[in-house]
């Protein structure tokens, strides 16, 4: 036997064998059972094993399994934590994991072959927000004197990256590289921490065919970090600073060795985040354990956010176990609860720092998909030009709404959850929006206006050659 949260809990087999000899008495004698489904689906597949990585934004997945939610779908889950976002990745295309937590930038650029190849899909959208952008102590001091700040002597947020442009421009005087680590090349940190530094007038450098470091005519220099080495990178000096997902930059002031300066709702409010990917061959073999699985992942986003976030402290503590993202509750609470902390004392209110559920969170719509393709557009992962239905076209094969909706349905035949909770008459698309930190304007039925709005990044007609940008003729 196991202790798990002050409840005594079999081991999975003893559980899987408790739980159907349970179903079975249940149905043959004709219990009622409260909130009980009027009908189980025709699971194709009952036991699975899913990976994540150890962060916050994992919550779905951690919660579907110790509330139970993946149980009431008649799933026996095991959840294994991967060591990188590549190890996880080919997990799932190999079938060692029948899905994952993941980058949204993933499934799209598996899809479309950048990267490793393979046809992933996501019928669920993990959260909004959660990511950072934390730097030195060290550079920060240094920005900070060209960082505006209020009648109490505080930042004034958000600040833009033209504070930091003084510190790249001294030490590209003194000789030295300016180096921020990012989590994966396709990751949202890296887009993010890209469109900051862009917008505040830094290039973060083109990636091209032949070089696919990105750091092609780069003023700062981004590389690839795994989340929870971030903050020992950073106290070791390889890096200045970095973008990454909670609770590691809030473990940059607990430690004691870095600023978080902005997050990504203050870059992009209520951005999308991470997705459940798994491959489209698993979709189509397993329908009904897909629908489950998409079930049990939305009852445990509605938890996390219900009644005003009330179940966040449960889940704090939840996140805390070795097993899940393994930081101290105290770091994790620092932004799971509605506050983020900047420097050591500075902590303000952001109830919507960590979304899983209110906003639509957990529909995978076609425009965020997009919004990832533009920018692997913009910064040269996608060589050349590509016609504004392209996008749509790779969007609809990795993000599937029609699954999301049909587990949805379910829910709400079941009485679980409450039908205004779904955008049933959306096409998809977000409505345009310029919640952006340069104000641009987003709208992902016109892809390539947007990208051509874009002051830096490659244009319509442009490509990267050796260390260049070549123009159209």
């Amino acid at each position: 036997m196991t202790k798990t949260k002050g409840t005594t809990r079999l081991p999975l087999t003893g559980r899987r064998t408790f739980l159907k000899a349970a179903t079975a008495t249940i149905m043959a004698v004709g219990l009622a059972v409260p909130g009980a489904r009027a009908e189980m689906l025709d699971l194709e597949r009952d036991e699975l094993t899913f990976g994540f990585i150890k962060l916050t934004d994992m919550a779905p997945l951690a919660i579907a399994y110790e509330k139970g939610f993946f149980e009431d779908e008649g799933l026996y889950v095991t959840l294994e934590p991967q060591a990188n976002w590549k190890v996880l990745l080919d997990g799932v295309i190999t079938g060692q994991l029948d899905g994952a937590h993941m980058l949204a930038g993933q499934p799209l650029a598996a899809s479309i072959g950048y990267g490793t190849a393979a046809h992933i899909i996501t019928p669920f959208s993990m959260d909004l927000n959660g990511n950072g952008i934390t730097v030195s102590n060290a550079v920060w001091e240094m920005m900070k004197p060209h960082v505006e700040m209020d009648a109490e002597g505080l930042p004034v947020h958000p600040i833009s990256a033209a504070a930091l442009k003084p510190v790249i421009d001294e030490y590209e005087a003194q000789g030295r590289r300016f180096n921020m680590g990012m989590v994966f090349p396709v990751s949202t940190h890296n887009y993010e921490l890209r469109y900051w530094l862009a917008a505040g007038g830094i290039h973060p450098g083109f990636y091209s065919a032949e070089d696919v470091s990105g750091q092609i005519a780069a003023e700062a220099y981004l590389s690839v970090t795994p989340p929870p080495q971030m903050p020992a990178t950073l106290e070791a000096g390889t890096i200045d600073g970095y973008s990454v997902g909670e609770p590691w930059n809030q473990a940059a002031v607990f430690k004691g060795i870095g600023v978080p300066v902005i997050t990504d709702y203050e870059i992009w409010k209520n951005n999308p985040e991470k997705v459940f990917g798994i491959t489209a061959e698993f979709a189509e073999q397993y329908p009904n354990t897909t629908l489950a699985v998409t079930k049990a992942l939305i009852r445990a986003a509605k938890w996390l956010d219900e009644n005003d976030n009330a179940n966040r402290p449960e889940a704090v503590d939840i996140l805390a176990q070795s097993e899940y993202v393994g930081a101290d509750a105290e770091v994790i609470a620092n932004s799971m609860t509605g506050t983020f902390e900047y420097e050591v004392g500075d902590k303000r209110e952001v109830p919507d720092f960590n979304v899983f559920y209110r906003y639509y969170a957990t529909y995978p719509y076609y425009s965020d998909a997009i919004w990832y393709l533009t920018q692997m557009r913009r910064w040269g992962q996608i060589t050349e030009d590509k016609p504004d239905g392209w996008y749509e076209e790779t969007a609809k094969s990795v993000y599937r709404p029609d699954i999301y909706l049909e587990a949805a349905r379910l829910l709400v035949e079941e009485g679980v959850a409450d039908a205004a909770d779904f955008p049933w008459q959306t096409d998809g698309y977000r409505e345009p929006t310029s919640a952006f930190i340069d104000g641009l304007s987003y709208d992902g039925h016109k892809p390539n206006a947007y990208i051509d709005s874009l002051a830096i990044g490659l244009k319509s007609g442009e490509t990267v050659v050796g260390a260049e940008v070549v123009a159209p003729n």
